[in-house]
């Protein structure tokens, strides 16, 4: 779909949908992606919603950034939204990216009202045994020699061997993950390690005062499905379990996860 306008502030491009004056919703992709893992969800949320989808540092079509810490990322999307004068929004988080997303929160509340995490797993140990592919080309000595070369089939194999249903990945969203280079992949990787062993996702949402909705594929392929239930801890959060769905709801189930991000949004206003 069209959109608005793009900006590039603090390091990250941020591209504008929906109507200006409508409540913001804040898209964050995980990592390894970019912001183009929310188009098949962002048309339904801009008929409602001023959305704002970013590129995290060293992801799609934002550059690298000195520090991949969650806190650090954190702190750059609270100075894009202040510089948007954005306040309070509906933040939402794929994978990772809802590290980034809770870290706002712990930071900023002031700027999230509501906040949305979808297969973000809760601490180190949910982590399932990764598919061979991905094991290769992100680890040496094969990972840093396969990287340069990797053809788009093999990109789109690598990003739907986490899913449970057949997705069609965009053009866009494969050029986009073929631009991150493999240093920043693997430090980012051990920045959102260290977030959540430091203190696990549920332990943080449980300090928060902020309404949580968390979604989980039943059959997610890169976390441990039943972690989802680490999450009961939050007196907040609401829980969504989608069945046959793995990692990536928002291509495995759109019009679903769509539904439950709209719904919740409009709970929190």
């Amino acid at each position: 779909m069209g959109h608005e306008d793009v900006t590039h502030l603090h390091g990250m491009h941020v591209v504008h949908y929906g109507p200006r004056q409508a409540p913001p919703l804040v898209l964050i992709h995980g990592s390894g992606s970019s912001g183009s893992t929310w188009s098949p969800v962002v048309p339904a949320l801009a008929d409602r919603y001023h959305v704002i989808q970013v590129d995290l540092p060293g992801h799609g079509q934002s550059p690298p950034a000195p520090s991949y810490d969650v806190p650090e990322q954190a702190g750059r999307l609270a100075a894009v939204l202040d510089e948007l004068a954005l306040r309070p929004a509906t933040v939402v988080g794929h994978s990772s990216g809802g590290y980034v997303a809770t870290a706002l929160t712990e930071q900023r509340p002031d700027l999230v009202g509501s906040l949305a995490l979808i297969s973000s797993g809760p601490s180190p140990d949910a982590l399932l045994p990764q598919p061979a592919l991905l094991r290769v080309l992100i680890s040496p000595p094969l990972g840093p020699l396969l990287w340069p070369i990797r053809s788009d089939a093999m990109l789109r194999k690598g990003m739907s061997a986490v899913c449970n249903r057949q997705v069609n990945i965009p053009d866009d969203l494969v050029a986009e993950v073929r631009g991150i280079g493999y240093r920043t992949f693997r430090t980012v990787l051990r920045r959102n390690t260290a977030y959540i062993a430091e203190r696990s996702l549920p332990e943080r949402l449980a300090a928060l005062d902020v309404p949580v909705l968390v979604i989980f594929g039943a059959a997610d392929r890169r976390w441990d499905p039943s972690s989802v239930h680490h999450y009961d801890m939050v007196a907040n959060a609401r829980i969504e379990q989608l069945p046959d769905v793995g990692h990536l709801p928002m291509f495995e189930a759109p019009e679903t996860t769509g539904e439950l991000l709209l719904a919740f949004a409009t709970a929190g206003r």
